[in-house]
C-alpha cells in the first residue's frame, strides 16, 4: 500500500493511511447519527436556514476534491487497467466519499450531538493533515497540487469550526423561556465586571452576555446592565468633592486645582495603567530585537530547530503581552477616565446650583451646558492620552537606543533629522493650542447665542427676525471656522511632518552607516533598522493628535476650574434658623442688597421688616422698584451688603416667570413629593386646575414641554402656585401670580388659594393687582428700593402718596367701567353672578377650556428619533454627498494608495538589491532614498486633502442644519427638546469637525496597510495564505458581530446624553425655585442617576471595543506565527535572507496595523451616527416660505388694517381636533378690538393665527382684502407688530433689544424710550443706550422688559398692533398711562388687545368674546353690557364685584 515500505509511524504513507482510518471511524459515526436523528424526524437540512457564503465555498471546494480523487480512480482504472494497484484505488476512492460526506456534514447538523461529531471531525482531520504536510513540507520541499488544494480546505473546515464554536457559545439559542428570561435578568442587573474572575476580566469575557445579546436582538436601554458601586457618579464626585475642598482650603492656588485634585484621587489607578503603559512600550520596543534574531537564525548552517521553536515562542510571549496589556491599559484608562469625567459634570451641576449672582452673570446658560457637554466629556478620555504623551516618547527613546545597538554610530546622524522634527513640533504645538484655545472661545459665543435664539424662537418668528439672528450665528460660526480651518490645516502638516520623518530618518540612517561603515548593510541591519522605524511610527503619526487633545484638555481643565471657583451663594445671606420670638417667621434689620458690587446706587437699601406667623404681606411699587428683589433678599440670592436677614420655616416660592420642568402635569405639582391624594386634589382645585386636566387627553399625566412651551401663560402660572401650596412649605413667597390669569381667575386664586388654603401660612404676595390688597395685613409700598411706606390698606390712604396714586390710577379703571353704564344695572348683574358662584364655587370657577395638550392622545415630546440596525453605507454616502467631497475622497485615496506602494517598494528594493554581489551601498541607499522621498510627496498632498474634506463637510453640515432649524415651524420646536437640538449643535457638530475627517482617512490608511502587509508576507512565504485568509474571514465576522451591539450602544449613548444637558440648562432657568423649596439635594441625585445612566453606555462602548480589539489581535497573531514557523522549518537558501528579513520586518506590524484598522473602522462607525442625528434635523418639514417674490404686497400695505376672518379653523396637527372651530369677523380698520375669555379659550391661538406659526386648516384671513396665506411669512410678520405674553430680552444692549434690525436712529430710539416710561431710567446709567442686557434680560425687571417689547412696536409703527397680555406685568399707574400712549400712537392703527384686565378692554371700539374656540359675542362693549346675561358682562362684573368687595372690607375695617 505504502510502495513496498515496511509499517513505519514515521512514514508519511502510514500517517496519511492512519490519517484515512480515522476519517473512516468519524465518518461510520456521522452516518449513523444521521440515520438516528432521520428515524426521530429531525429536520436534517435546515432549508430555511440561510446559508454562510463560507459554508457553501466550503461544501463547493469538499465536493470538487472528492470529484478530483474519484476521477484520479477511474484514470488508473481505465487508463492502466494491465497493472492496477487495487490498494491505490481503494484509497483513492475512500478519500473521494470522505469528502463528499464531508460536504454534507458542513450542511447538516440538526442536534448538538451530530454538531460535536463534525467539529472534532474537520478540527483533528484540519491539524492532523497540516502536521503530516508541514513534516512532508519541510522534507521534501514542495508538495502535490492535490495535497496543497486539500489542505486549504481543511483549514477552511477548522477556521469554520471555530466559527460555529464561537458562535455556539456566544450566540447559543436556550431551550426554554426560561433560560432567556434568566439571560436577561443577568445582562439587566449590576454589570458584570465586579463579579466575573480572573481570566474572564483578563480577555473579557465577561462582556459575552451583552454581545450575545445584542447579535440576536436590537439592543435598548434597558438591555445595558448598570455600573458597579465603584464606577457611579456619586462615588466618583464624592472623593474628588474631598481633595477639591483640602486643595481649596490650602494656600496654594497657582496651579489648576481640578487636575491637581482628579490626579490626588486617581493616582493609584493612573499608576496601574501606567504599568501597562510601560509594558506595552517594552514589548513592542523588543519586536525588532525578535527580528533580528530570526534573520540570524535564518543564516545560520546548520540550524537547530529547538532554537528556532525558543525564537517563536519568544515572539509568543511578546505579543501576548502586548496585546494584553495595551487592551487594559486603553480599557482602564478609560474607565477610570469615565470616573473623572462623572465627578466634574456632578461637580459643574452641584456648582450651577450654587453659583452666586455675579458668577451667574459671567457664565451663560450656554456657557455652562457647553461645560458639561463638551469639557467634562473630553476629559473623559483624558487619562488614555495622559499615558500616550509619557508611553510614545518612551517607545521613540527604546527605538533609538536600539538603533545605535544595531548599526553603531552610523545612527547617530539619524537622530539629527529626529531633533529637528522634534524642535519643528514646538511651533506647531504652540499654534495649535493658541488656535484650540480661540475655537473654544468662538465655539462658546456660538453656542451661547445657539442657545438664545432656541430659547427665544417664537418671539423671533413673530417679529420676522430669522434672518438677522441667523446671520449673527453665522458670522459667530464664520470665526469659530476661521480658528477649526487654521487648527486642521495645522494638524495636517504636522502629521504630514510625522508620517514622513521615518523615512527621512532611516535614509539618513543607512547613509551614515555606509559612510561610517559602523555595520554591515545586510538584510538583518537593513530590517532591523526598518522595523525599528516602523515602530517609531506609532508615535510619530500619534503625537501630533496626543499634543492636539492635551491642549484641548488643558483648556477644558482651565474653563472647568474657572467655573468651579466662582463665588457662591453665602449661606449668611438669609439664614434658615429660629428666631428667638417664636412668633416671627422673618426678620430683616437694616438691610442694603446689591446685585453688583461695583454698583454706585444698591438694589435695595435701609430694608428692615418684620413679619409674623400667619400674616398676610403684599408687595406693590411702580416698575422696577425692587418688588421682586425684595423676595430675592429673604431668599438670599441677591448679595447682602449689610444687614441681617432670618427666616424661621420652609418656604415655597412662586416665581414671576413661570418655570415648569419637562414631565408629567402630576411630577410638576407633586415636586418630588409622595402622592398625598387628599392634599393634591385640594392643591388642584384652589389653583383651579380641575376643568384643565379634565379637558386633557391624559388628564395629569399629560406631558408638558420644555419652558411649559405646550402650556398656556395661565396654565404654567397656576401650575407653580399648585406646587407650591402642595409643598405645604411654612413661608410662601408669590411674585405677581395673578399676572398671567384674567380677573375671574385671580379673584379665585386669591380667595380660595392665598386666603383660604394658605389661612394659616405666612405669604408675601407682590402683586398690581390693588382691589387685592384691602384683606391683606400689612402692604409695603416699594420705591427706587426702598420700603418707603408700610401698614394696613386704609392707613395708606393719605393723599400725595405713591399708594394713594396707585390706588387713584385703579379706582380711575373702575369708574371707565361705571362710565359705559348706569349703577343700577351693573349692580343687579353683579349680585346675580355674585349667587351663582356662591352656588357652584368649583364648578364654574375653573377656566381651562382649550389646551394645545388636548388636541392629540399622542404626547407632545415624542422619543428621540433614533436609527436602528446597520444603516450600511448609507451615512457615508450622505458624509460625502452632503460635503460634496467626491472628488477629494478619490484623490485622497489614489495619493494615499501610491505612498503605500512606494514605501512597500523601497523596502522590495532592499530586500532584492541585498542578494545582489556587485553594488554600492550609495546605490543602495539611493535609490531607497529616491522611492521613500516621493512617495512622501504623496503623503503631504494626502493630509492637505484630507483636511479640506473635513472643512467642506463641516461648513456645509452646519449651514444646511441650521437652515433647517431656522426654517422649521414652531411645532416643531414645542415637541422639540432643547437639548436635542443643542447637542447636535455642539458634541455632533464637534465630531463632524474633528474626528470624521481624520478617522476616514485612518480607516483607508489601516485598510491599505493589512492588505499591504499581507501580500508583501504572502509574496515570500506564500504558504501563509492558507492561514491568513481564514484568519480575515473570521476577523471580519467577528467584527460585524461586535458592530450588531456597539452601532446600538453608540447610537442609545447618543439620546442618553441630551437629557443631561436637558436637565443641567433646565436647572439652571430654575435654580432660585429649586433653593428656594430647599430641593436642591434631590436634583443633584436625579442628574447622578442621568450621569449613570449616560456613563453605562459609554463603559460598555469601551469594553466592547476592547473585546473585539483582543480577538482579532489573536486572529491576527496566527498569521505572524505561521509565518514565522515556516521561516524557522524551511531549509538554508530556501527563502533569501533580505526576503526573509522582509517577510518578518512586515509581519511583526500586522497585527498592530489590524488593531489600528479595526479601532478606526469601529470609532468612524460610531462617529458617523453624528452624521444621521445631524442628518435627522436637515431635513426638518420646512414652514412657508419667507418671501413668495411672484407675490409681494405693495411697500403700503396695509394702508388702512382691515382684518377679516373667513370660517376660520385651525387644528396643531392632522389628527387632532379643531382649536378654533370656525371663526368670523371682521376687524374694521383703526379699530381697538379687545379678545376676552377664559385662560385657553383660543385667544393665543387666534394670534398665532394671524402671525401664520400655525396655518390655517380651512378659512381665510384677509389683511385689506389679500389672503396673508398666499404671501411671504416675512411680508407678513414685517407688517404686523406685537407686544408678546411673555416679555424677551436678548444679551446686548438696549438699542440692540430695542432696534436688532439698525433701522432707526439714536433720537427715534429716546423717543421711543420716552413714550413707553424707560427714558429716566436708562438715562441715570452711565453707558446710556449701551447698557448691558444679560442672557434673557435678568438685569431688567418683568414690567420693564414689558416695556422694552412696547418701545420695538412703537419703533417700527406699524398699521396693525396686537398686544397679548402686554401689561399684565405692571402696575395700574403705569398701565393707564401706558393705555394712553398707546392711543395715541396707534390711534390710526387697528389694534387686537388681548387683557386679563377688564380696564385693558373696555375702552375699546369692539369686544370679542371667545369660548372652546368660537365667538360667542363680538359687539361693541357699551352693547354687550346692556346684555344681561352676556358673557362680557359676566366679566365686567365679577372684576367690579371684586373691587367692591375689597372695597366693603376696607369699610368695615
Amino acid at each position: 500500500m505504502c510502495s513496498g515500505e515496511s509499517f513505519d509511524l514515521g512514514s508519511s504513507c502510514t500517517q496519511r493511511l492512519l490519517i484515512d482510518v480515522l476519517n473512516l471511524l468519524f465518518l461510520l459515526n456521522f452516518l449513523l447519527a444521521l440515520l438516528i436523528s432521520a428515524c426521530k424526524k429531525h429536520n436534517i437540512i435546515n432549508k430555511n436556514r440561510i446559508r454562510s457564503w463560507d459554508s457553501i465555498s466550503i461544501t463547493i471546494l469538499c465536493i470538487v476534491i472528492g470529484v478530483a480523487y474519484f476521477s484520479r480512480t477511474g484514470w488508473i482504472l481505465f487508463k492502466e487497467s494491465k497493472y492496477i494497484h487495487w490498494d491505490q484505488v481503494l484509497i483513492l476512492s475512500t478519500r473521494g466519499v470522505i469528502w463528499v460526506v464531508l460536504s454534507v456534514s458542513v450542511n447538516a447538523h440538526p442536534n448538538k450531538w451530530l454538531k460535536a461529531i463534525n467539529l472534532i471531525w474537520w478540527s483533528s482531520f484540519a491539524l492532523l493533515i497540516t502536521a503530516s504536510n508541514v513534516k512532508d513540507l519541510v522534507k521534501n520541499h514542495s508538495l502535490p497540487i492535490l495535497d496543497i488544494t486539500q489542505w486549504f480546505v481543511n483549514l477552511l473546515l477548522l477556521s469554520y469550526a471555530l466559527k460555529l464554536i464561537i458562535k455556539s457559545k456566544i450566540d447559543g439559542k436556550h431551550a426554554n423561556e426560561s433560560l432567556s428570561q434568566a439571560l436577561l435578568e443577568e445582562v439587566n442587573g449590576s454589570s458584570n465586571l465586579g463579579g466575573a474572575g480572573f481570566f474572564s476580566r483578563l480577555i473579557f469575557s465577561w462582556l459575552n452576555p451583552l454581545l450575545r445579546l445584542g447579535h440576536s436582538k436590537t439592543l435598548e436601554l434597558k438591555d445595558i446592565p448598570s455600573l458597579d458601586a465603584e464606577d457611579e457618579a456619586v462615588h466618583a464626585y464624592n472623593i474628588f468633592t474631598r481633595e477639591w475642598d483640602l486643595l481649596r482650603s490650602s494656600k496654594n492656588r497657582t496651579r489648576n486645582l481640578v487636575l491637581l485634585a482628579l490626579a490626588k484621587c486617581y493616582k493609584k489607578e493612573m499608576l496601574l495603567v501606567g504599568f501597562y503603559a510601560l509594558l506595552k512600550s517594552i514589548s513592542i520596543a523588543v519586536s525588532p530585537l525578535i527580528l533580528y534574531a530570526f534573520v540570524w537564525y535564518s543564516n545560520l548552517e546548520h540550524k537547530e530547530l529547538s532554537k528556532g521553536l525558543v525564537l517563536v515562542g519568544c515572539l509568543l510571549i511578546v505579543k501576548a503581552v502586548e496585546s494584553l496589556s495595551q487592551r487594559h491599559w486603553f480599557f482602564d484608562s478609560r474607565r477610570y477616565g469615565m470616573r473623572m469625567r462623572s465627578a466634574l459634570m456632578a461637580a459643574l451641576y452641584q456648582k450651577e446650583l450654587k453659583i452666586s449672582s455675579q458668577g451667574r452673570l459671567r457664565h451663560s446658560t450656554g456657557e455652562i451646558v457647553n461645560y458639561i457637554a463638551v469639557d467634562a466629556y473630553r476629559l473623559g478620555d483624558f487619562p488614555w492620552w495622559f499615558h500616550m504623551a509619557w508611553s510614545l516618547p518612551l517607545q521613540l527613546l527604546f527605538s533609538v537606543a536600539i538603533l545605535f545597538g544595531t548599526v553603531g554610530m552610523g545612527a547617530l546622524p539619524g537622530i539629527v533629522p529626529l531633533v529637528i522634527f522634534g524642535f519643528m513640533n514646538v511651533p506647531i504645538a504652540k499654534m495649535l493650542q493658541h488656535f484650540q484655545s480661540q475655537f473654544m472661545v468662538a465655539q462658546d459665543q456660538r453656542l451661547r447665542a445657539t442657545s438664545e435664539v432656541l430659547n427665544n424662537m417664537k418671539i423671533i418668528k413673530l417679529q420676522s427676525w430669522e434672518e438677522n439672528f441667523r446671520n449673527t450665528i453665522e458670522t459667530l460660526r464664520g470665526v469659530e471656522f476661521k480658528w477649526l480651518r487654521k487648527t486642521q490645516l495645522t494638524k495636517s502638516s504636522g502629521a504630514a511632518l510625522y508620517w514622513i520623518s521615518p523615512t527621512v530618518v532611516s535614509v539618513v540612517i543607512f547613509a551614515g552607516t555606509a559612510i561610517m561603515r559602523s555595520a554591515p548593510l545586510n538584510a538583518g541591519t537593513i530590517f532591523t533598522v526598518l522595523a525599528t522605524l516602523r515602530v517609531m511610527a506609532e508615535p510619530v503619526r500619534m503625537l501630533p493628535e496626543v499634543l492636539s487633545v492635551l491642549i484641548q484638555a488643558k483648556v477644558s481643565l482651565d474653563r472647568i476650574d474657572n467655573f468651579l471657583q466662582e463665588d457662591e451663594i453665602k449661606e449668611e445671606n438669609e439664614k434658615r434658623s429660629s428666631l428667638q420670638n417664636l412668633n416671627l417667621v422673618a426678620e430683616v434689620s437694616n438691610g442694603v442688597f446689591s446685585w453688583e458690587h461695583t454698583s454706585i446706587t444698591p438694589t435695595l437699601r435701609n430694608i428692615s421688616l418684620q413679619i409674623e406667623k400667619g400674616q398676610k404681606i403684599a408687595v406693590c411699587g411702580s416698575v422696577g422698584s425692587g418688588k421682586s428683589s425684595l423676595l430675592y433678599a429673604l431668599l438670599g440670592e441677591i448679595p447682602k451688603i449689610s444687614g441681617s436677614v432670618d427666616l424661621n420655616g420652609s418656604i415655597a416660592y412662586v416665581s414671576q416667570t413661570s418655570w415648569i420642568q419637562s414631565g408629567t402635569l402630576r411630577d410638576n405639582i407633586l415636586y418630588g413629593k409622595p402622592m398625598n391624594k387628599k392634599a393634591y386634589q385640594e392643591a388642584i382645585r384652589c389653583c383651579a386646575l380641575e376643568k384643565d386636566i379634565e379637558n386633557f387627553d391624559h388628564r395629569d399625566l399629560t406631558e408638558i414641554g420644555q419652558r411649559g412651551l405646550n402650556m398656556s401663560g395661565g396654565q404654567k402660572q397656576r401650575i407653580q402656585l399648585a406646587r407650591a401650596v402642595y409643598n405645604d412649605a411654612d413661608i410662601y413667597l408669590l411674585d405677581d401670580p395673578f399676572s398671567a390669569v384674567d380677573a375671574h381667575t385671580a379673584s379665585i386664586l386669591f380667595h380660595d388659594c392665598v386666603m383660604t388654603a394658605l389661612e394659616k401660612k405666612t405669604v408675601i404676595l407682590v402683586t398690581h393687582q390693588v382691589e387685592f390688597l384691602p384683606q391683606t395685613d400689612r402692604i409695603l409700598v416699594m420705591e427706587e428700593g426702598t420700603i418707603i411706606q408700610t401698614g394696613r390698606y386704609e392707613e395708606l390712604l393719605k393723599s400725595g402718596t405713591a399708594f394713594e396714586q396707585l390706588v387713584t390710577a385703579h379706582q380711575s379703571s373702575i369708574t371707565t367701567i361705571n362710565s359705559t353704564d348706569n349703577e343700577n344695572r351693573k349692580t343687579t348683574i353683579a349680585v346675580d353672578h355674585l349667587q351663582l358662584n356662591r352656588l357652584q364655587p368649583t364648578k364654574h370657577n375653573s377656566e381651562g377650556e382649550i389646551t394645545v395638550t388636548s388636541i392629540s392622545a399622542v404626547q407632545l415630546t415624542e422619543n428621540e428619533e433614533m436609527e436602528i440596525g446597520n444603516a450600511g453605507w448609507k451615512p457615508y454616502k450622505d458624509y460625502i454627498q452632503i460635503s460634496k467631497g467626491s472628488f477629494l475622497l478619490a484623490l485622497m485615496i489614489i495619493f494615499q494608495s501610491f505612498f503605500i506602494f512606494l514605501q512597500g517598494l523601497s523596502n522590495y528594493w532592499l530586500a532584492a538589491a541585498i542578494q545582489i554581489r556587485h553594488k554600492s551601498d550609495g546605490m543602495l541607499v539611493g535609490v531607497f532614498s529616491a522611492i521613500s522621498l516621493v512617495g512622501c510627496i504623496f503623503l503631504c498632498v494626502r493630509s492637505v486633502l484630507i483636511a479640506h474634506l473635513g472643512l467642506k463637510a463641516s461648513k456645509e453640515f452646519f449651514s444646511s442644519f441650521m437652515d433647517s432649524v431656522f426654517k422649521a415651524p414652531m411645532t416643531f420646536f414645542d415637541s422639540t427638546p432643547l437639548g436635542r437640538i443643542l447637542t447636535r449643535a455642539s458634541s455632533d457638530l464637534s465630531i463632524v469637525d474633528f474626528d470624521i475627517p481624520y478617522s476616514i482617512s485612518f480607516v483607508l490608511v489601516g485598510a491599505i496597510d493589512v492588505v499591504t502587509i499581507t501580500v508583501i508576507i504572502a509574496t515570500v512565504t506564500w504558504q501563509v495564505l492558507v492561514v491568513a485568509i481564514p484568519a480575515i474571514i473570521l476577523t471580519i465576522w467577528v467584527q460585524n458581530y461586535y458592530l450588531a451591539s456597539a452601532r446600538e450602544l453608540v447610537r442609545i449613548n447618543g439620546t442618553t446624553k441630551a437629557p443631561v444637558m436637558n436637565y443641567a440648562g433646565e436647572s439652571l432657568l430654575g435654580v432660585v425655585t429649586i433653593r428656594a423649596f430647599g430641593v436642591v439635594e434631590r436634583f443633584f441625585h436625579t442628574n447622578l442617576k442621568l450621569i449613570d445612566t449616560d456613563a453605562k453606555l459609554f463603559f460598555h462602548t469601551v469594553a466592547a471595543m476592547e473585546w473585539v480589539l483582543l480577538r482579532v489581535e489573536a486572529l491576527q497573531c496566527l498569521t505572524v506565527l505561521t509565518s514565522t514557523i515556516f521561516l524557522v522549518l524551511l531549509p538554508q537558501g530556501a527563502i533569501a535572507p533580505g526576503f526573509s528579513g522582509l517577510c518578518l520586518s512586515y509581519a511583526l506590524t500586522l497585527s498592530s496595523a489590524q488593531v489600528f484598522a479595526t479601532r478606526c473602522y469601529s470609532n468612524i462607525e460610531n462617529y458617523v451616527i453624528s452624521v444621521e442625528r445631524i442628518k435627522q434635523f436637515m431635513h426638518i418639514r420646512s414652514e412657508p416660505p419667507a418671501i413668495i417674490y411672484e407675490n409681494r404686497p405693495s411697500p403700503s400695505w396695509p394702508q388702512q388694517g382691515r382684518i377679516d376672518l373667513q370660517d376660520l379653523k385651525i387644528k396643531y396637527r392632522p389628527t387632532a381636533p379643531f382649536v378654533l372651530k370656525g371663526i368670523t369677523c371682521t376687524l374694521k380698520e383703526g379699530y381697538k378690538v379687545g379678545v376676552v375669555g377664559r385662560t385657553g379659550s383660543g385667544k393665543t391661538t387666534l394670534i398665532s393665527a394671524l402671525f401664520r406659526l400655525v396655518e390655517p386648516s380651512s378659512g381665510t384671513i384677509l389683511i385689506d382684502n389679500l389672503d396673508i396665506c398666499s404671501i411671504g411669512l416675512k411680508d407678513l410678520r414685517m407688517k404686523l407688530s406685537i407686544i408678546p405674553q411673555e416679555p424677551t430680552l436678548f444679551r446686548g444692549s438696549v438699542r440692540s433689544n430695542l432696534d436688532p434690525l439698525g433701522m432707526h436712529t439714536d433720537l427715534e430710539i429716546w423717543e421711543a424710550l420716552e413714550k413707553c416710561q424707560l427714558k429716566s431710567t436708562i438715562s441715570k446709567l452711565p453707558a446710556l443706550l449701551d447698557s448691558t442686557v444679560s442672557d434673557d434680560g435678568e438685569n431688567w425687571s418683568i414690567g420693564q422688559r414689558q416695556l422694552f417689547c412696547l418701545g420695538r412696536v412703537v419703533l417700527r409703527k406699524n398699521k396693525i398692533l396686537v398686544l397679548d397680555e402686554a401689561t399684565a406685568s405692571i402696575d395700574s399707574a403705569t398701565d393707564a398711562i401706558l393705555q394712553k400712549v398707546i392711543r395715541k400712537e396707534f390711534s390710526s392703527c387697528t389694534v387686537i388687545t388681548i387683557a386679563h384686565r377688564v380696564p385693558t378692554v373696555i375702552d375699546s371700539d369692539m369686544v370679542m368674546v371667545l369660548s372652546y374656540g368660537k365667538i360667542v359675542e363680538y359687539d361693541k362693549p357699551s352693547n354687550l353690557m346692556d346684555i344681561k346675561n352676556s358673557n362680557f358682562a359676566k366679566l365686567v362684573a365679577e372684576y367690579w364685584l371684586n373691587c367692591q368687595r375689597n372695597t366693603a372690607s376696607v369699610n368695615k375695617l
